[in-house]
């Protein structure tokens, strides 16, 4: 299998095809880290597309949906091989009283692609059960999602409780969601804000020092 037909099932959306692709691949032999390059040029073209309006939020989702896809096959391959490369760790979630998760989804699918080890707590999620994660993994980003006007306050609940944990000053905190703005998200506490994916995978980069 072609590389660059992985690449290419990725841009065109090619969901029920992704699956099968990956398999060949790793059994003609491919390294897995290849296939994840792969993949992630894919991502990084729909991305391109996204951000001059060519690929709209559908197709954004579509990817997204893509790429778990082909991350069945290709995370136990992955993790059979021994990897000294240590992975940034990135905790996302959204807010307390928010069950919104389609920014979320796409961003853990964003990091995943591009190589960070990312721990998804899901939908509606309180502070103490952000920093108790944070203590387990040893994680530096925190993304949080809101989606709602009323549940913007929470990002100042996590900031104060990583602050009384004493671990603020060890983790990053990057905001996303429609009520946000940098200003705002400053204000309550986050160190960076992402209007959307995309923008959200650049800024950890960014924090991350990728």
């Amino acid at each position: 299998m072609d590389l660059e037909k992985i690449t290419e099932l990725i841009i065109e959306l090619e969901i029920d095809d992704i699956a099968d692709a990956v398999k060949e691949a790793l059994e003609d032999g491919k390294d897995p880290f290849q296939v994840l390059n792969a993949l992630s040029k894919g991502m990084d073209e729909v991305g391109r597309r996204y951000e001059i309006d060519e690929y709209y939020l559908a197709e954004l989702v579509l990817a997204g949906e893509t790429m778990k896809e082909a991350f069945k096959v290709l995370k136990p391959a992955m993790e059979a091989m021994d990897k000294s490369e240590k992975k940034t760790k990135v905790v996302i979630c959204t807010v307390k009283g928010d069950n919104h998760d389609i920014g979320k989804n796409l961003i853990g699918t964003l990091l995943l692609s591009s190589g960070f080890e990312v721990f998804d707590l899901g939908m509606d999620v309180d502070s103490k059960t952000i920093v108790d994660k944070v203590k387990e993994t040893g994680a530096t980003i925190v993304g949080l999602s809101s989606l709602l006007t009323m549940t913007v306050k929470q990002i100042t609940e996590v900031h104060e409780a990583l602050e009384a944990a004493g671990l603020r000053d060890k983790v990053k905190l990057i905001v996303g969601g429609a009520p946000l703005n940098m200003e705002l998200s400053k204000r309550l506490g986050a160190d960076d804000f992402a209007p959307d994916a995309v923008s959200g995978i650049k800024n950890i980069k960014e924090l991350a020092g990728i």
